[in-house]
């Protein structure tokens, strides 16, 4: 019988339990499973444990955004934001850029 994909990171990360990436990718894979308690668990762990980690930033945000948490969720960008300008992540930047404007519009809108 073989693992699933979330069995095999697991797996993954008792051998190398500080891994970022082990860690993103679980979270990711309770976000498809729709465990979003569990997701929003791990990414804010990761921004803890592992700032410069810029890509949970986005995942997070939009999570919190899905969970109703905006405030939290600008708060997430901006972060996720001024740690990818100082990493000279312009890619991460952008669109960590693009979701906070979006979302900053939208509330704006009300």
């Amino acid at each position: 019988m073989s693992l699933s994909r979330k069995e095999q990171i697991e797996a993954f990360l008792k051998e190398t339990p500080h891994d970022p990436f082990l860690h993103y990718a679980l979270a990711l894979e309770y976000l498809k499973c729709g465990d979003d308690a569990q997701a929003l668990a791990l990414f804010t762990q990761l921004t803890k444990e592992s700032p410069n980690y810029v890509g949970t930033y986005y995942h997070l945000g939009k999570l919190q955004e899905k969970l109703q948490m905006q405030g939290n969720a600008l708060t997430t960008y901006k972060t996720g934001m001024d740690i990818a300008r100082k990493l000279n992540d312009n890619h991460s930047y952008s669109e960590l850029l693009s979701a906070y404007n979006t979302l900053h519009d939208e509330l704006s809108d009300w």
